[in-house]
């Protein structure tokens, strides 16, 4: 015989769970009289057979045909205090649910006209809240039967939301403002992703409460990511690639990313490229000025011997940097009296890793 119900509460703190049905598994049998228990942050909602018959604030509730009256066409009879019905309940939490995090999985690309590429890659990361605004139909649109729905349920979902409203608003304040500006920008973006979410969150019950911005920067990786999007061609992106390793190798005290970090974004990196790229273009078409002297290294073949300062400009890096990967191993270099002097095969080897 199913167990009937004369009281029906959930008294757990609520801390990650948004809903939770009594009982789990099956459905309640109740009756006219039974009590339901209802706590500060909770709401309860009814349902039978896919329809809510009522919600409940905090407070204890004896059920009755004046709070449920849809029971009577539903079970299709008339019932005395003694006829058991069997329905859903689901308590809902109507806390705040605070310090959601957010970050970008891949980097935003925008718009940088007139530096490096004219592009930037843009990572960010920060917190959010929201809280459940209508119990009915947040069940309705997202939890349907499920026994237990918990804030991990649903988190994929609302930061893929607020991530595709970022995305269009860096979009169309890149065409007012670089970079730097943008990312000095944080507040103003943070209020225009909350502002244009509330109606995606609104439409499942739910309501947008806080959204910020904890930090806005280029991507670390753009070499990277530029050229698995197709934006780098091989030997640009070998350069940036020996220069960051170059770095790295120097252990630069100063910190720093490397020189591919926020490429596009004016850190240092427009002029490399440029050069890059106009070196590229001069191999590809073997065109030259008659009378102009000869490329320097660098800015044509690689010689088969040179000094730190050649194999820099070649690399379009600094000197000390090239002497910094020579002293630590990782360059392979010969010292004659105070001068090191580098072979186009050993050039070589450490572009190639």
């Amino acid at each position: 015989m199913a167990r009937i119900f004369d009281v029906v509460e959930y008294p757990r703190e609520m801390t990650d769970e948004i809903v939770h049905r009594f009982p789990e598994t099956g459905v309640a049998d109740l009756r006219i009289g039974s009590q339901v228990i209802v706590r500060e942050g909770q709401n309860v909602v009814f349902m039978r057979d896919g329809r809510a018959l009522d919600v409940f604030g905090p407070g204890r509730h004896t059920i009755t045909t004046a709070n449920i009256p849809l029971l009577v066409n539903l079970i299709s009879k008339a019932f005395n205090d003694r006829t058991p019905f069997t329905a859903e309940v689901f308590y809902v939490s109507m806390r705040e649910f605070a310090d959601q995090k957010w970050g970008t999985p891949q980097p935003i690309l925008v718009r940088n006209p007139g530096v490096g590429l004219g592009i930037a890659l843009l990572q960010g990361f920060g917190t959010y809240s929201f809280q459940v605004s209508d119990p009915q139909q947040f069940i309705s649109q997202i939890v349907g039967a499920q026994g237990f729905y918990r804030t991990s349920d649903i988190e994929n979902r609302l930061r893929t939301m607020l991530l595709s409203k970022l995305q269009d608003l860096l979009g169309e304040q890149a065409a007012k403002n670089d970079v730097m500006q943008l990312i000095g920008l944080t507040n103003e973006l943070s209020a225009g992703v909350r502002a244009q979410s509330q109606d995606d969150f609104k439409a499942i019950g739910l309501t947008l409460k806080s959204f910020y911005i904890g930090n806005l920067k280029p991507s670390t990786k753009s070499a990277e990511e530029l050229r698995a999007m197709g934006m780098l061609d091989m030997q640009t992106y070998t350069q940036l690639q020996a220069a960051d390793a170059m770095r790295d190798a120097a252990q630069n005290p100063s910190g720093g990313a490397g020189l591919t970090a926020g490429i596009g974004a004016g850190m240092g990196i427009g002029n490399a490229l440029s050069g890059a790229l106009s070196s590229a273009s001069q191999g590809q078409t073997g065109a030259t000025t008659p009378g102009a002297a000869a490329p320097a290294a660098g800015e044509g073949a690689m010689p088969d011997v040179m000094t730190p300062d050649e194999a820099a400009k070649f690399l379009k890096v600094s000197a000390e940097d090239v002497i910094a990967a020579i002293e630590a191993g990782d360059l392979k270099a010969r010292k004659l009296g105070s001068a090191y002097r580098i072979s186009k095969d050993s050039l070589n080897d450490f572009l190639k890793g």
